[in-house]
């Protein structure tokens, strides 16, 4: 079974200073699934992630994707193994146009000197096209970055992750902050890249969530309270007392 699985936690623990963040927590994503990860503050989201791409080991427990222990690596070489991951605040080079951002992150690129200084060869631009396209950037793509709106730069921080070509998106909260049509415009942006990709996303917005129609994790305490459907996650009493009830 785990062979048919691309990214396998089982029983995963770690604890900081005493307290247990994460506790015998187990999940399982199948090649092409996307993911809802919900649940309330200090319920371990975003340690889950942070073990997930190397950035903290677990006490116990094994995490495997595509076959490969990540708790042997360390980050760049979970990164290269086709991992990637957005934070919740957008880190772009703000001085820089769309464009410029997008060829920075271009896996297999040349040195970030030569890119700036350089034409775009035919493979890049086609690239670069691609992602313009895919994150809705097209009309502002020789802008610089900082002008733009708060979504649009999360759209262009996730079209920089998929420069990266990664197997797996982990994407924290990226709606944060968004009005009502970038949010429904960013559950859009996700389901066309999960069309491709692998992706778990961690929100709280439930209107995005049900957007998404992706199955949905609850995490409390560090380990799954409950899985299945949004709608079958929200009728659970469990759930409802400890989250949706707050």
């Amino acid at each position: 079974m785990t062979a048919s699985l691309l990214l396998d936690m089982r029983d995963v623990s770690v604890t900081f200073d005493g307290f247990r963040a994460i506790n015998s927590l187990s999940l399982a994503l199948r090649p092409g699934e996307m993911r809802a990860i919900v649940g309330p503050n200090g319920a371990g989201k975003t340690t889950m992630m942070d073990i997930i791409t190397g950035k903290t080991r677990p006490d116990t427990g094994t995490v495997r994707f595509q076959g490969h222990d990540l708790t042997r690596l360390d980050e760049p070489a979970i990164a290269r193994l086709g991992i990637g991951r957005k934070f919740q605040k957008p880190t772009v080079f703000e001085a820089l146009s769309v464009t410029e951002n997008l060829l920075l992150s271009l896996k297999g690129v040349r040195s970030p000197f030569a890119v700036l200084m350089a034409r775009m060869n035919a493979q890049e631009r086609e690239r670069i096209d691609h992602l313009l396209r895919l994150t809705r950037l097209e009309a502002v793509a020789d802008q610089p970055a900082g002008g733009m709106s708060h979504g649009q730069k999360q759209w262009l921080e996730i079209g920089m992750l998929m420069g990266q070509e990664p197997e797996l998106l982990l994407v924290d909260e990226p709606v944060a902050g968004m009005t009502d049509a970038e949010t429904m415009a960013t559950a859009d942006l996700l389901r066309e890249i999960n069309r491709t990709r692998s992706v778990v996303v961690v929100e709280h917005d439930m209107d995005f969530v049900r957007a998404l129609g992706v199955g949905v994790t609850v995490l409390h305490e560090g380990s799954v309270l409950a899985e299945g459907t949004l709608d079958a996650v929200s009728a659970d009493p469990r759930v409802i007392e400890v989250y949706l009830g707050r």
